[in-house]
């Protein structure tokens, strides 16, 4: 009876203590599927819970972050040595330094000694312009101030001008025999056409002017245009073309109420530069407007290409 006793507790107790330990296997093994839980994401195949877009974010954050530390953090520059500048005179080359000494600062010259200082003091080795220089006291906006004319120098330019004629064929035939370097009827609108402008002068009649305002784009920038007032309108076809060969300019007053003009070259010397000054003052001098009161050349100034500039005594008031 002992004996069957305790096999009953045995097995009484037996379940009892089985039951727990099945438990505890089973509270084991439930924080491990949370745990893999937790660990697997899901993210959708587009959108803004994708993967890839979440990665892109996570990628912009960081960036911002460095960004946003990297303008916190003070860089102290040391300042370099304070730059030195040179004078424009000092930039120069050493031919035009040298010829800058020979002017004296501030002195007017007359004319004439103007010249010969110019001549003097060109520090190139080709045969340069000589150029004269008049800001006017005229106010170029005004209609009767804005002044445009032409001057034939005594002495010519110095340059080869080349010509070219628009006009019906038999006065082209004339102008090709007074010298001009194109005259053509209707096949010189074919140049034009090419934007062939192998010509620094073209000269038109009045009758042949409207077959032109077309080409008025192509021709006006340049200076080509032809106008009544600069005489390459005109009947008198062969005149024309003689005087543009023969040194006759055009000239007029830029934005800033000054007029440039060059008077022949440096070969030329002293005397046939200064008449050809002087035809120019004179014609210049012709053109001044009834509405102007007082002076009308303020200044005059020379120089050669290149070179330094003089001051002209201004005695044409």
């Amino acid at each position: 009876m002992a004996k069957k006793a305790t096999t009953q507790e045995e097995e009484t107790i037996a379940p009892k203590e089985t039951t727990p330990i099945a438990n505890e296997a089973s509270t084991e093994e439930q924080p491990v599927n949370n745990e893999a839980d937790q660990t697997q994401e899901k993210f959708a195949k587009a959108g803004k819970k994708s993967k890839k877009h979440i990665e892109e974010v996570q990628a912009e954050a960081e960036r911002q972050a460095r960004k946003a530390s990297a303008a916190t953090e003070v860089v102290e520059k040391k300042a370099g040595p304070k730059p030195v500048t040179r004078s424009r005179l000092e930039r120069r080359g050493k031919n035009y330094r040298a010829a800058y000494e020979k002017i004296e600062k501030g002195k007017s010259y007359a004319l004439k000694d103007a010249i010969a200082l110019a001549l003097e003091t060109s520090p190139v080795k080709f045969d340069a312009t000589v150029e004269m220089h008049f800001r006017l006291n005229v106010d170029p906006r005004q209609a009767d101030q804005n002044i445009r004319s032409t001057v034939t120098l005594p002495a010519g330019t110095g340059k080869d001008v080349r010509v070219a004629v628009f006009a019906p064929l038999d006065v082209a035939k004339k102008a090709k025999a007074a010298g001009a370097d194109i005259a053509e009827d209707d096949e010189f609108l074919a140049r034009l056409d090419k934007e062939q402008l192998d010509f620094d002068v073209l000269i038109a009649t009045p009758q042949y002017m409207p077959k032109l305002g077309k080409y008025a784009r192509l021709l006006g920038p340049k200076g080509l245009m032809p106008n009544p007032k600069a005489g390459t309108v005109t009947n008198d076809i062969e005149k024309a073309v003689s005087e543009a060969k023969s040194g006759k300019i055009e000239y007029r007053v830029d934005k800033q109420s000054i007029v440039h003009v060059g008077i022949g070259k440096v070969s030329f010397g002293v005397d046939k530069l200064n008449d050809n000054a002087q035809a120019f003052i004179d014609s210049l001098k012709g053109q001044k407007p009834a509405s102007i009161k007082g002076s009308y050349i303020k200044s005059v100034h020379l120089s050669t290409t290149m070179g330094p500039s003089l001051i002209v005594e201004n005695t044409y008031n």
